[in-house]
Parts: structure tokens; C-alpha cells; sequence
């Protein structure tokens, strides 16, 4: 679905994420973390695709400046990324959405923090998956026919990989 912007896109937010993890560690408290990727993501990545990974991640890290526990993680969808329409979109709005919701079960008491992010990434995953049976409204896919879609959105697939590699590096 596109012109294969979408790759290239995530590629260089790797390449400079890997950069900026050579160059000095990361910090270690969830906040300053999330907003140094925010900031990253919008400076490098480029495109829809790093706004929105900035915005979601500075929403993320907004209820834990004051806070670190998984209740505030938990109640970052008063931030951007809940005020776009809700899905679906054919696009990473899809997975992003989907993974906000679940992610809110944080905010339950006794809530563990594994167990909800992988149900987040099975959420966003599904929801990528929903999207091979859409029709784009916008964006680089919207441009080809509808006929010619045989594939999941790619930025909805891509928010789900990015959300499994930090389940699986959690576990790991």
C-alpha cells in the first residue's frame, strides 16, 4: 500500500534511535525516557509517521512527570493521540488507537504492566490486521485503487511490530 514511504520512515527512526543509544545511555526514569524518544522521533523519523509516534509518546510520558506507577501510564489517553476521530482510518491511527485503549487497563488497581502491554500489542496487531479490508481515506495508500490493497496498512503494521519489540524486550 503506497510508495514504500512508510519502510524508509521507520528505518531512519531505528537507525537514529540505535545512534542516539551508541552515543549516551537512555534515561533510566520512564518520563525523561519517553520524551527524549518523543523528541527524537519528531526531529528524525520524519513524516505523519513521527509526529504521531511524538505525539503518542509525549502523551505517554505527561501523566508520569508528576508520577511513575502504572495508574498514570495508564491515564495518558487525555493526551493527542485519543483526540484524532477514532479508527477506523487505514492507517497507524488503527494500532495506535487500539493499543491507547488496552493500554488504560493500567489504571486498574492490582494492574501489572507485562500482561496489559501484551494485550495492547495484540489489540494493535488486530487491529492492523483490520485494515487489509479497508479502504484508504488518505494518505500514500489512498492514492492507488482500492483493488490493488492486498496487504495490511503499513504503518498499522508497524505500530504493532514497534509495540511487540518492546513487549519482547521487556520480557527479555
Amino acid at each position: 500500500a503506497g510508495d514504500g514511504d512508510c519502510g524508509h520512515t521507520h528505518a531512519r527512526a531505528a537507525q537514529a534511535i540505535g545512534e542516539w543509544v551508541r552515543a549516551r545511555p537512555p534515561p533510566a526514569a520512564p518520563a525523561p525516557l519517553l520524551s527524549a524518544l518523543a523528541d527524537l522521533l519528531l526531529e528524525k523519523m520524519g513524516g505523519s509517521s513521527g509526529v504521531l509516534y511524538g505525539l503518542f509518546l509525549t502523551a505517554a510520558a505527561r501523566p508520569l512527570l508528576s508520577r511513575s506507577d502504572l495508574p498514570a501510564l495508564g491515564g495518558f489517553q487525555r493526551g493527542p493521540i485519543p483526540r484524532f476521530q477514532p479508527p477506523p482510518h487505514f492507517s497507524q491511527l488503527d494500532s495506535l488507537h487500539a493499543a491507547a485503549q488496552a493500554l488504560h487497563a493500567l489504571r486498574s488497581p492490582g494492574a501489572e504492566l507485562l500482561p496489559v502491554l501484551a494485550a495492547a500489542v495484540q489489540s494493535a496487531e488486530a487491529a492492523a490486521e483490520a485494515t487489509r479490508h479497508m479502504e484508504a481515506g488518505a494518505g500514500r495508500a489512498s492514492y492507488i485503487g482500492s483493488a490493488q490493497l492486498l496487504q495490511p496498512d503499513p504503518g498499522a503494521v508497524a505500530v504493532a511490530a514497534v509495540l511487540r519489540a518492546v513487549l519482547e524486550g521487556l520480557r527479555g
